[in-house]
């Protein structure tokens, strides 16, 4: 069965947390110590920076209270941007699939929240998997009756990450930052690009690697998830590169935007030329589940026939998944990004 793109969409926070902000907190850190482990920047919040100096976001429960925007409308504004670009309305949509790594809420459904914020009654449910979600979307998706869906179906993944960071902690301080990336995506009617290749996977035994608990803190073991993410991405890329490289086609890579050096570190594995790696995580952070499809979404208008974009996922669980986004015609002119 096809899946096809139709239109793509992201948002960031105007409020922005620079590295010099993050040294202001006097938790043991610098541009240079950022810069040279992480690669990171800058990147955007929902919350007040006023807040996260004189609170460190100690309370979690009290973040969702500070904060200038919520989960669900992160992801309507990434959800309008893809909807106008895939030349449809609102109500065109007909169900909606959200992830996260960080809900807004336990019940109801984020796909819920985000379609009440777009005046739609599709059919919603979350398919969640942490920041493999968007991939694991998209394999579920590849794997259902073409008659069992709607024509058309949004994807939707809003991450609000800053709102669980312990800013006394600078080992996770410096990695995330939030944002919404959305896909208008069908099985019925052709669009721009195909998704091809999918694929989803787990090891259960690290779930214990990357963690948020309810009301808490998210903590990882860096160096384990480091090394995992390096190796699976690469083992993803080549996979995909083995089975669609070649002819007149060229092969782009967009990896998750955990950090820019563990990116780099992919590259140099698997051999990609700089003009063909694409990310923006050096100026936006870690934003979880829609970070590889923000990178491809703040490029829309550069993608020609021809492009094709192996991308790929990782995150707790611990899972990895990727997909090769083949694009068969060039994307029409959209409005400038957030």
């Amino acid at each position: 069965m096809s899946l096809h793109l139709h239109g793509l969409g992201h948002f960031h926070p105007e409020t922005e947390i620079t590295n010099a902000f993050l040294e202001e907190l006097d938790i043991g850190t610098s541009d240079e110590w950022i810069l040279e482990r992480v690669g990171i920047r800058s990147r955007r919040t929902v919350l007040p920076l006023d807040y996260i100096r004189t609170t460190r976001n100690r309370d979690v429960a009290a973040a969702g209270e500070a904060a200038f925007y919520d989960n669900a409308e992160v992801g309507a504004r990434a959800a309008r941007q893809a909807i106008e670009r895939a030349g449809l309305r609102p109500a065109d949509i007909g169900m909606v699939i959200a992830g996260h790594s960080f809900p807004d809420f336990a019940t109801p459904a984020e796909a819920c929240n985000v379609a009440r914020a777009l005046g739609i009654e599709p059919l919603c449910f979350d398919v969640a998997s942490a920041c493999t979600s968007f991939q694991v979307q998209v394999h579920l998706l590849s794997l259902m009756r073409e008659d069992a869906l709607p024509p058309y179906v949004l994807l939707v993944e809003p991450e609000c990450a800053t709102k669980v960071v312990d800013y006394r902690d600078r080992a996770t301080a410096v990695l995330w930052g939030d944002a919404g990336a959305a896909a208008v995506v069908s099985t019925q009617v052709p669009g721009v690009a195909r998704f091809l290749g999918t694929s989803a996977a787990s090891n259960p035994a690290g779930a214990d690697k990357v963690t948020v608990p309810r009301a808490g803190h998210f903590a990882q073991d860096g160096r384990a998830v480091q090394m995992f993410a390096v190796k699976k991405s690469s083992e993803v890329y080549e996979r995909l590169r083995e089975e669609f490289a070649g002819g007149d086609r060229t092969l782009h890579f967009v990896g998750h935007q955990a950090n820019l050096r563990m990116l780099e570190a992919v590259c140099a594995r698997c051999r990609i030329e700089p003009a063909r790696h694409h990310s923006n995580v050096e100026a936006f952070g870690n934003t979880g589940a829609a970070s590889s499809a923000s990178v491809i979404s703040q490029r829309w208008e550069e993608w020609r026939a021809g492009d094709d974009v192996a991308v790929v996922g990782v995150g707790g669980g611990l899972t990895w998944a990727g997909y090769l986004l083949r694009f068969d015609t060039a994307p029409g002119r959209a409005e400038s990004a957030s």
